[in-house]
């Protein structure tokens, strides 16, 4: 047993995550969990957890079978389990965990937490780390590293090292508060006086603090405060989702689109320009990254405990979101989610799940009807979700959200076929069906959605072909899980070549016959494609390779990925050549 004991934002998670990913540490033990523990947390959730880690759903489990599987999981291995952010509230579960798990195997556990308390009573007295306050050589490099970061962390000004030296020592050698200054300053010009100013709005912010706490809020508070208004909004979603949850980036920025907050300027795209938001946050060390794909492309990120109190704070005054979900804009959706909380609200802009990853919403279909009821939604996420009755007769009066700008039905059950009343949503801009497997047929009325950005149908299985008319949506920019139809009944491939603005293309291609003689040059004058994305997940015959073999792909591509793709060579035009500005390309199977 150790514990990481000190107060918040003073790294101890980081600390944990070092140790948690050498390499060493990786080839020492056969299991590695990390287990992150909010205040709320049950004993049945931490194990359950525990259980996801090792890959198991447990769905349906009681308690007693959630240990006796730890257990079996873990019995003769080594294995390290990081409980992070323990709080002492209530440790009625630690025992009953801790005796439940194999001894003398060499299994360790590492515990963080804010609270002394816990390090005595998990056992961790003799083996306690207490993370130090930063020294101030070491805080000013930290400064640099996020305040610079344009400029590999190197400050070539020395008016503004002078005043950037005299706000790091205001920050008191808390990493969390000089990060947060430092992400401000990183967006702020850079110059003296702007620098000046930050200086001495930071000083009034921390008067009157009596401890680091408070000073670390502070320099929240001044992050927040400089945030222009487009951002603020963004920022403010922070606050539907649970503690010590990871949040997918699409669902982030597909909401701050719906919803209208997302600035369009300087010729970016609608896309491109909510990215830009998410890279403000992230920027300024408001969100952390958690997941990136094998190209850099953040997939997951998440929020400090204390940032999130702050974006809490601040939402319930502004009637954004509250705890209790009445009266209010905006609502996330989880498995407690109670009818008094849309009945007829008409101040409702936003419905968003917001489940942990691996757990799923459990919605009664009464309930969901309710969603429909909320007139001036702009944005329903109800990703992640299994209903008791087909969603399209759940949603049936969807006709009625006329303001509804982003729909997304991602991973749902069960959905066979969308709403058909749908045909009436023509302000929607975000509609996304993915991982539906059992999604056999999209409504020609799709067509018609003529401000469409974002269309994904990933990963649906059961899907045959898209309707006619696909290329009519001229300002698409991201078409994802898109088959090509082998028949006259559906969508086929020569109709992308209308779609212009397309930034992102995922191909479906199980057979040749999707793909006709007269089609190969279908995408070469998309001349904003970036990524392109070709599955031929069950496919077959040797009439697929040669069709592939002879597309044309836009010389700009950025990125490109062949999932099992059946050839026993690379396409002849994946070249230096042919595909001059490829930067990261993905062959798996």
């Amino acid at each position: 047993m150790m514990a990481f004991v000190g107060m918040g934002g003073l790294g101890k998670t980081t600390i944990a995550q070092e140790v948690f990913n050498d390499k060493e540490i990786e080839n020492c033990f056969e299991r590695r969990i990390w287990v992150s523990v909010s205040q709320t947390f049950t004993e049945e959730q931490i194990m359950r957890s525990i259980l996801r880690n090792l890959g198991d759903a447990s769905v349906g489990d009681d308690l007693g079978t959630l240990l006796r599987k730890i257990q079996q999981y873990l019995m003769g291995k080594r294995y390290l389990i990081v409980m992070d952010d323990v709080w002492d509230k209530n440790l009625s579960w630690w025992d009953k965990i801790h005796q439940g798990l194999p001894r003398g195997q060499g299994g360790s556990v590492i515990v963080t937490t804010r609270s002394e308390s816990v390090a005595v009573k998990v056992q961790a007295r003799e083996k306690t780390h207490r993370p130090e306050l930063l020294s101030a050589d070491n805080s000013w490099l930290l400064f640099c590293k996020v305040a610079f970061a344009a400029n590999n962390g190197v400050c070539e000004r020395s008016e503004l090292e002078d005043v950037g030296k005299e706000i790091v020592t205001k920050c008191k050698g808390l990493p969390l508060t000089i990060k947060a200054v430092g992400g401000l300053l990183l967006c702020k010009d850079h110059v003296y006086h702007e620098w000046k100013r930050i200086s001495e709005y930071f000083q009034d912010e921390l008067r009157g603090n009596t401890s680091e706490t408070d000073n670390v809020m502070s320099s929240l508070q001044l992050s927040y405060d400089e945030l222009p208004s487009h951002l603020k909004s963004c920022f403010l979603t922070l606050s539907l989702y649970p503690e010590d949850c990871v949040l997918p980036k699409q669902q982030l920025v597909h909401g701050w689109i719906g919803e209208g907050f997302v600035m369009l300027r300087n010729g970016r795209s609608a896309t491109e320009s909510g990215e830009d938001c998410f890279s403000g946050l992230t920027n300024r060390c408001l969100v952390e990254v958690v997941d990136k794909t094998y190209s850099g492309t953040i997939v997951t990120c998440k929020i400090h405990d204390m940032v999130r109190d702050l974006v809490i704070d601040i939402a319930k005054n502004d009637s954004f979101s509250n705890s209790e979900g009445l009266n209010c804009r905006h609502i996330g959706i989880s498995g407690n989610f109670e009818e008094k909380q849309v009945r007829v609200n008409h101040r409702l802009r936003g419905l968003v799940s917001t489940t942990k990853t691996g757990e799923v919403n459990k919605l009664n279909s009464e309930l969901a009807k309710k969603f429909t009821d909320c007139k001036y939604l702009r944005v329903l996420d109800i990703s992640k979700s299994i209903f008791d009755a087909p969603l399209s007769d759940i949603l049936d009066e969807i006709a009625s959200l006329k303001h509804l700008a982003c729909l997304s039905m991602s991973n749902t059950h069960p959905l066979i076929q969308l709403p058909r009343s749908m045909e009436d949503l023509q302000n929607l801009q975000i509609l996304d069906a993915s991982y539906c497997q059992n999604l056999k047929q999209l409504q020609p009325c799709i067509v018609l959605f003529k401000k469409l950005l974002v269309l994904d149908m990933t990963n649906c299985g059961s899907l045959e072909y898209f309707p006619k008319g696909i290329g009519s949506l001229g300002n698409l920019e991201v078409l994802l899980g898109f088959k090509p139809s082998m028949s006259s009944n559906g969508c086929k491939l020569s109709e992308v070549r209308n779609l212009t603005n397309l930034r992102k293309l995922g191909l479906s291609l199980t057979r040749g016959d999707q793909i006709e003689e007269d089609e190969l040059d279908s995408l070469v004058n998309l001349s904003k494609l970036m990524l392109l994305s070709i599955n031929c997940y069950d496919s077959y015959g040797d009439n697929l390779i040669t069709k592939i073999d002879a597309l044309t792909p836009p010389h700009q591509l950025h990125e490109l990925s062949l999932e099992f793709y059946p050839g026993k060579l690379s396409p002849s035009w994946l070249s230096p050549k042919r595909l001059p500005m490829l930067r990261y390309m993905s062959i798996c199977s």
